[in-house]
């Protein structure tokens, strides 16, 4: 089928106003490494809209790209190589469909914005606990596709514990209606689970459950300062043992942060007045009739007896607990205005994070001079290890050291027993890393399961597996 002979069959099967202009922002990603190309952009409105799509797509081979909020890092929503695809935008597709608060279920459209999925359970007194940076862009359907992790992956788990089913539409253009309200339903093969962080290369999510839990009663968040990382491991298992599951985020933080925000937003304040070599962010939510502050005194109290903290700030106020996660979640801007020559987003068993830091300053030394940038979510034990040219220098002067990096430290973390691909997920960027690193058996099956449900290969061809 021609070019012409799709957009007409397209824009007969669809509404006026679903048919985009293919603006920048659809074939772009926010690192910069990719530019995508495209036959067509759509933003339907229905799951109906959808599938019709899907079907013409199917008839005619056209391969399709789901695109939602354009914040993934690993070029997941662009294609850059092969036939011109069609990218479906969930844009229009944003709506929260019903919330039960008593079920503490909320069904919800693909092209949600995560922060409007916040303010929507605040009216039901509940809490939807997934949160990272992007919250303002990212939209519901990536982060399933990508099983999206963030800052509160400690207590409430990944974006696959948050979903209990999903409406999508399959590469043939059929559409399962899997938005069940269930916790239990053993019924087969679990469809829901294979999609999430399938990276749209099975079917487009275009609905889902999501799970929803109670408002704390009381939040609390500290800044404590630590001798080194295996110091914060041990204050991260006092702090469980002092406030069990009320402990909701645990972030690694290291002085090159702070230098970096300073750098690039000197108008964000910065808490203390000589950056420290290490610190973490606590986060805490409790239950009626306990006081976060004293709680947080409390674990302080305790730690600095045993020479886990040297010092601490305690937010007094919900503005002064806003600036702490302000600064951390300001970081990754900081970090692509500075230009990072190779960036990692991996996990490590608890025991291993701390020898693996130490491990990584000396293969990363024997590459060459830089800046490392060691920061992320210490409780899940993913790290972003993020590695930065010296002051005076650009990425562009270490283009030829990047993929030497790269293997360095993926090389490393596979040795310690981890992942190099903790919350980001494979995209384009990883394609050769899940290769090198992925084990046979798990690999070949998932070859098989795309034959299977996508025989054609239009499904995001390129990402996750190799065309």
């Amino acid at each position: 089928m021609t070019d012409d002979a799709f957009l007409d069959d397209l824009t007969a099967a669809l509404p006026k106003g679903a048919l985009r202009p293919i603006a920048p922002h659809y074939l772009e990603e926010p690192r910069g490494r990719w530019i995508g190309h495209a036959r067509a952009v759509i933003a339907p409105g229905t799951v109906e809209q959808a599938a019709a799509a899907l079907r013409l797509a199917a008839r005619a081979g056209v391969p399709v790209v789901p695109y939602g909020g354009g914040t993934g890092l690993v070029g997941g929503q662009v294609a850059d190589g092969g036939p011109a695809p069609l990218v479906v935008s969930l844009e229009r597709m944003s709506r929260v469909r019903s919330i039960h608060p008593d079920e503490n279920v909320m069904v919800v459209e693909a092209g949600a914005i995560l922060s409007d999925v916040h303010e929507a359970t605040l009216s039901a007194d509940r809490l939807f606990p997934l949160s990272i940076a992007a919250k303002g862009s990212a939209r519901i359907g990536g982060l399933l596709a990508t099983n999206a992790g963030g800052v509160n992956v400690l207590r409430y788990g990944n974006a696959r514990d948050l979903c209990l089913g999903l409406e999508a539409v399959m590469p043939d253009g059929s559409i399962w209606h899997g938005l069940k309200r269930l916790r239990k339903d053993n019924t087969g093969y679990d469809l829901r689970d294979l999609l999430i962080g399938s990276e749209g290369t099975l079917g487009l999510i275009t609905a889902a459950v999501l799970k929803l839990s109670p408002r704390p009663a009381g939040e609390g968040t500290a800044l404590m300062i630590v001798p080194g990382p295996a110091a914060a491991l041990r204050l991260l298992a006092l702090a469980r043992d002092h406030m069990g599951e009320g402990v909701s985020a645990f972030e690694l933080m290291h002085r090159q942060s702070l230098n970096f925000l300073a750098e690039t937003m000197p108008q964000l304040r910065q808490p203390f007045a000589t950056p420290p070599e290490w610190f973490v962010l606590i986060d805490v939510g409790l239950a009626r009739g306990l006081v976060p502050a004293t709680a947080l005194e409390a674990l302080f109290a305790d730690a600095f007896g045993r020479g886990l903290v040297t010092d601490g700030l305690i937010a007094q106020s919900e503005a002064q607990r806003a600036e702490f996660w302000t600064l951390r979640e300001s970081v990754p801007a900081a970090n692509r205005v500075i230009g990072a020559v190779s960036s990692h987003d991996v996990s490590l068993p608890l025991s291993a994070v701390a020898e693996f830091i130490e491990k990584g300053a000396g293969v990363i030394a024997a590459i060459g001079e830089f800046r490392i940038n060691c920061f992320g979510h210490l409780g899940d034990g993913n790290l972003h290890y993020n590695v930065f040219p010296m002051p005076g220098r650009s990425r562009a002067d270490h283009e030829g050291q990047r993929e030497a990096i790269k293997r360095a430290v993926h090389d490393l973390v596979h040795s310690m027993g981890g992942s190099v691909s903790a919350e980001h997920g494979i995209g384009r960027l990883k394609v050769d890393d899940l290769e090198r690193y992925a084990d046979p058996a798990k690999l070949a099956a998932m070859r098989r399961i795309k034959a299977a449900l996508d025989p054609q290969g239009i499904m995001n061809p390129g990402a996750v597996l190799r065309i």
